[in-house]
């Protein structure tokens, strides 16, 4: 088995203390995920924004380190910003 994160250790140690209840119509809330994730998923819409070439550029080392593409990156940072999500490390 690999080395665990943190946030896994944490996630086990929490089902393993029996913190976790089963959910209620569980073949339902599957099909209600599925679904929140396959609309979260589906890209139907293309923007053009110009952006500060600093800004830019600070996007794609940022993606780069985490080993994704620039355009993906920027996509999950006005994703977490629309849900509420994005958290301002600064604050």
């Amino acid at each position: 088995m690999r080395d665990l994160t943190n946030e896994e250790k944490r996630i086990l140690k929490s089902y393993e203390r029996g913190d976790w209840k089963p959910v209620r119509n569980m073949r339902s809330e599957i099909k209600r995920y599925r679904k929140i994730a396959r609309a979260g998923l589906r890209k139907d819409r293309r923007v053009n924004i110009r952006l500060p070439a600093i800004d830019l550029e600070g996007m794609r080392r940022r993606a780069f380190e985490e080993g994704i593409p620039y355009q993906t990156l920027i996509a999950s940072v006005i994703h977490k910003y629309v849900i509420g999500r994005l958290i301002d490390r600064a604050a």
